[in-house]
């Protein structure tokens, strides 16, 4: 009786190793990201380098990073509210952006990118 129930143990953890297993696997991102997509987040990273808000922007995309998903499923619920100020497709657009691991760290590249001195004039 006891190697049975041993058995039946032994059974049930390996099944419940093999479903925690893929339970946070991370799966790349194997779609590009759409023209519309991309036209968002250069507006967005222009509207900050314009502002002169390049570190401040960069520091807080990194420091919130690893939470994005979190933040794409607050917009989702919170998009009947904000469609009283914002147009619904563009924050949609928005909190599928965020679902993706790769947009903020792409975001952050562009905002750097724009940012940079274009020459040594400034000596």
């Amino acid at each position: 009786m006891a190697s049975r129930s041993k058995h039946n143990l032994s059974r049930v953890i390996s099944g419940f190793k093999a479903r925690l297993q893929h339970a946070f696997a991370v799966q790349a991102e194997s779609q590009a990201l759409s023209f519309d997509d991309l036209a968002l987040l250069e507006r967005v990273a222009d509207a900050v380098v314009k502002r002169d808000m390049a570190a401040p922007a960069t520091v807080f995309l990194e420091s919130v990073g690893p939470m994005n998903f979190l933040g794409s499923q607050a917009l989702h619920f919170l998009t009947p509210i904000l469609d009283l100020a914002c147009n619904t497709s563009e924050i949609e657009q928005v909190a599928r952006l965020l679902e993706r691991r790769d947009t903020i760290p792409r975001l952050i590249v562009l905002i750097e990118a724009k940012s940079a001195p274009r020459g040594l004039s400034a000596r």
